[in-house]
């Protein structure tokens, strides 16, 4: 896979760390150019791609197995057993564990959930991986945003990083809720552009990598993808995706996520 320019490639470190690329994308169930949508992830490199609205109707499976050839990645979790997140990684990460999370619904509005994920790169850099979809009503948002906290906490002492579409500008309360405690990529270490909705005519950034734990080297909507014009980040879908470069540290040995724990 080809990298866009001056955002790290993916590594690992002497010291046990470990360079990953991770993509966030709310890929619309791919109901969009599906040729553009995979074009877009190869040319972003990722290690690990967090979907938003993944195929989860009449044969979902097969449509993310079409996604996962033509990107050359595997599934991990989620799609319509986590209401829409889905995670999916290049054959670097190794999957130690994964649970896909029902959050309560509002009567009325839609079914959300949470894909979640530990991943291994190399012997010794594990992450916790969150990919979330918050909901388009102010109030249950914000508690969402408490819910995907709790989930973090639960994976500690691994690094950790969520993301997704939070439906939100980072000035609201669910948002800034999720700020005070976790990393927000593109403020701490902006890269590419910002905003990342509408694709055509993107003037909002709701779409975000947040993470604890993680040193994070760049992140931002990927410009310049070698092969990728404009017309084809607008055709993949309705959101622009998020490119983040992020170094996860050498975990201790002994070092294992609550949540994985207690399953």
């Amino acid at each position: 896979m080809t990298r866009p320019r001056d955002l790290p490639a993916s590594a690992t470190r002497a010291d046990g760390s470990a360079v990953i690329r991770l993509l966030s994308y709310n890929v619309r169930s791919m109901r969009d150019d599906a040729g553009a949508l995979a074009r877009v992830i190869r040319a972003s490199a990722p290690d690990v791609v967090c979907v938003q609205e993944a195929p989860r109707f009449f044969r979902w499976r097969k449509a993310v197995a079409r996604l996962a050839r033509a990107t050359g990645l595997t599934y991990v979790t989620g799609g319509a057993t986590a209401c829409g997140p889905m995670i999916l990684a290049a054959l670097r990460a190794t999957v130690e564990h994964t649970e896909d999370v029902l959050l309560p619904r509002t009567p009325g509005l839609h079914q959300r959930g949470f894909a979640t994920a530990v991943l291994r790169f190399g012997q010794h850099a594990r992450l916790s991986v969150v990919s979330c979809h918050l909901s388009l009503q102010r109030e249950e948002r914000y508690a969402q945003a408490g819910l995907l906290l709790d989930r973090l906490a639960a994976t500690e002492p691994l690094p950790a990083v969520a993301a997704g579409d939070l439906n939100e500008r980072p000035n609201g309360r669910a948002f800034r809720r999720l700020t005070a405690r976790l990393d927000d990529g593109w403020a701490l270490r902006p890269w590419g552009g910002e905003h990342t909705s509408p694709a055509r005519d993107p003037y909002q950034r709701i779409d975000a990598v947040l993470s604890h734990g993680v040193e994070v080297l760049g992140c931002g909507v990927p410009s310049g993808l070698p092969g990728i014009s404009d017309a084809a980040l607008r055709a993949a879908s309705d959101h622009l995706p998020v490119l983040a470069a992020l170094r996860v540290p050498a975990a201790r040995a002994d070092a294992r996520p609550r949540a994985a724990a207690d399953s």
